[in-house]
């Protein structure tokens, strides 16, 4: 299918949702404390752009947010990748991390909260490591399998003649696997945004995740439903922005021959 048609049914779809959203509010087939319509949502969305919430300016929320992410998700991938691919490449090392990780990675994240705060305080930091955490694990996991889905049958053959362990990383490894690589990090990354919610719920005052935690204490569905289309928004950008990166340094992920 074309992309033109691809985009095309996208909106479209898009478009006939937002029109069944504003008809069911407007006619009231749903309590508007439940499903505010659409210019109610827009009316709000234009105050908080002028007045912003609770003294905090929308942009300073949206702001917040993005480098709390953004911070934590460089970290978790810097960190991850490297140690993924080791232990794709050590069965020695799998031996010894992977009951960790694989412990850890399926444990909801609300549930590390009480120790972040222990451990960390009510400051950035805990926040930064919930969201760190998540996208960590998530990393490691994905690197590890694809590096064993490049079969270890080509690491042989690259010993065979002699190349040392960096030569192998870099040539042989690294090479082959930045498809599934890609992958990994975009799965991660949307794993990782959506722990800003948990690790907004440690005593901020700021950030869409606090906006919307906050908003729904008073039943300002509106506001809520407002901080639930940033926080997808700019999730679905993420992800544009990670593909488009993929195709341009891994031109020949998904083509065969």
């Amino acid at each position: 299918m074309r992309l033109s048609v691809k985009v095309a049914i996208s909106v479209t779809s898009v478009a006939l949702f937002f029109v069944l959203w504003q008809t069911a509010a407007a006619q009231q087939w749903v309590d508007p404390l439940l499903l505010p319509s659409l210019i109610d949502i827009g009316q709000t969305a234009q105050e908080l752009a002028i007045d912003g919430y609770r003294q905090v300016p929308l942009w300073q929320n949206i702001a917040v947010s993005m480098a709390r992410s953004l911070s934590a998700f460089t970290c978790a991938i810097l960190l991850g990748v490297p140690v993924g691919l080791m232990m794709g490449m050590s069965e020695t090392l799998t031996a010894v991390l992977n009951p960790f990780v694989q412990f850890l990675r399926p444990l909801p994240k609300i549930a590390l909260i009480p120790l972040a705060v222990v451990w960390l305080g009510i400051g950035e930091a805990s926040k930064f490591f919930l969201i760190f955490i998540a996208t960590f694990l998530s990393v490691i996991v994905g690197a590890q399998a694809a590096v064993e889905r490049l079969g270890r049958s080509h690491i042989r053959v690259a010993q065979t003649l002699g190349a040392s362990r960096r030569q192998i990383f870099l040539r042989v490894v690294l090479p082959n696997t930045l498809p599934d690589l890609f992958t990994t990090v975009r799965l991660s990354v949307g794993i990782g945004w959506t722990s800003l919610i948990a690790a907004e719920m440690v005593a901020a005052n700021s950030g869409l995740g606090w906006m919307v935690i906050n908003a729904s204490s008073y039943l300002r569905t509106d506001i809520v439903m407002i901080g639930i289309l940033l926080l997808g928004g700019i999730g679905y950008l993420l992800d544009l922005l990670l593909l488009g990166m993929q195709r341009w340094l891994v031109p020949w992920a998904g083509r065969e021959g």
